[in-house]
């Protein structure tokens, strides 16, 4: 039953996307770029993060 469940999670998502994209591309454009923005400020957090441990822990 949970299989069925994440299947029509997963149809209904897909379906919202197409969606967006075909009605607003350019909303649609700036939510992939908002995105990709997080991802990035995420991985230099942890890179700030590493490159602290590495350091031992000093500010």
């Amino acid at each position: 039953m949970a299989v069925n469940a994440k299947k029509i999670v997963v149809y209904v998502l897909v379906v919202f996307a197409l969606y967006v994209i075909i009605t607003d591309p350019a909303k649609a454009a700036d939510y992939v770029q908002i995105g990709f923005e997080g991802i990035s400020d995420a991985a230099k957090a942890i890179g700030d993060f590493m490159t602290w441990v590495a350091n031992g822990g000093n500010s």
